[in-house]
C-alpha cells in the first residue's frame, strides 16, 4: 500500500471504531452483565449503562486503526499474483492477524471497561489502579488468549461474508456499492459471525471477570467452556447472544459503513 492509502485506513478505521462503540455502549453493557458470573441484576441490572465507558472512549481509535491498518496492508500484500478463488482466503488471512494486533490494544481497554459494567459503583480509575496493583502488567491482558480465540473465528466468518456480499451486490448493479451499501453488507455479516461466536465471547467474559486465582483466571477457554456447559447449559454458553447480535448487527452497519465512508472521503 501507499502512505496514503495507509494513512486513509488507519484514520478510517479509528473513526468508525470510536463511532460504533461509543453508540451501542448500553447494549454492550447489558450483555456483558447477562454473561457475567453473578447474573445480570447482581451484576447492575440497568443501572449505571454507562459504567466503563472512559476506557472504551480511550481505546476505540487506536484498536481499530490497529486493525483495519493491518488488514489493508496484508491484504494488499496477498493480492498480488493471487488468483480469485483465493481472494476469501486472503481476507481470513488478513483480518486474522489484523485482530491478533489490534488485541494487543483492546484486551487491556476491555478487562477495564467489563470490570467496570459489573461494578458500577467503582470508577474506571480505581478498577484500573487495582488491577494494576493486585495483578501487575499481567492482569490487563486477561483473557488476550480468549479475546483473540474469538476474535479470529470473527474474523474469518465476518470479513469474507461482508467482502462476498458487496461484491455480489456491485456485480448485481453493475457498479461498486455505496458506503449505505457496504454497511447493510456489514451488519448481516456481523450479525451472523456474532451469534455463531458467542460461546466463545461468553468463556472470554468469563476469564476477564474471574477472581485473581480461581480456575478461569487461568485464562484455559475450553475449561471455561467446559464450567459454563456445566452448571448451566446450552443458555449458558449462549446468554446475551441477542443483544450481542444487535449490537454488532447496528455496529457492523455504523463501522464498516463508517469506515468505507471515510476512506473514500480521504482518498
Amino acid at each position: 500500500m501507499e502512505p496514503r492509502e495507509s494513512w486513509a485506513a488507519l484514520a478510517a478505521g479509528g473513526v468508525a471504531g470510536v463511532c460504533v462503540d461509543l453508540i451501542l455502549f448500553p447494549l454492550d453493557t447489558v450483555k456483558t452483565r447477562l454473561q457475567s458470573p453473578q447474573g445480570f441484576r447482581k451484576a447492575g441490572g440497568f443501572c449505571g449503562i454507562y459504567a466503563g465507558v472512559p476506557s472504551t472512549a480511550i481505546g476505540s481509535f487506536p484498536n481499530a486503526a490497529a486493525f483495519f491498518i493491518t488488514y489493508e496492508n496484508v491484504k494488499s500484500m496477498l493480492h498480488h499474483g493471487s488468483t480469485s478463488y483465493l481472494t476469501p482466503v486472503t481476507h481470513m488471512v488478513a483480518a486474522s492477524l489484523g485482530e491478533v494486533v489490534a488485541c494487543l490494544i483492546r484486551v487491556p481497554s476491555e478487562v477495564v471497561k467489563q470490570r467496570a459494567q459489573v461494578s458500577p459503583s467503582l470508577g474506571t480509575l480505581r478498577i484500573l489502579s487495582h488491577t494494576l496493583y493486585h495483578e501487575g502488567i499481567q492482569g490487563l491482558y486477561r483473557g488476550y488468549k480468549s479475546t483473540v480465540l474469538r476474535e479470529i473465528p470473527f474474523s474469518l466468518v465476518q470479513f469474507p461474508l461482508w467482502e462476498s456480499l458487496k461484491d455480489l451486490w456491485s456485480w448485481k448493479q453493475g457498479h461498486v456499492v455505496d458506503s449505505w451499501q457496504s454497511a447493510v453488507c456489514g451488519a448481516f455479516a456481523g450479525g451472523f459471525a456474532a451469534a455463531v461466536t458467542t460461546p466463545l465471547d461468553v468463556a472470554k467474559t468469563r476469564i476477564m471477570l474471574a477472581k485473581a486465582g480461581s480456575s478461569n483466571a487461568s485464562g484455559n477457554v475450553l475449561a471455561a467452556l467446559g464450567g459454563i456447559w456445566r452448571t448451566q447449559g446450552l443458555s449458558g454458553l449462549f446468554a446475551g447472544v441477542v443483544p450481542r447480535m444487535a449490537a454488532i448487527s447496528l455496529g457492523g452497519f455504523i463501522f464498516l459503513g463508517t469506515y468505507e465512508k471515510t476512506h473514500q472521503l480521504l482518498l
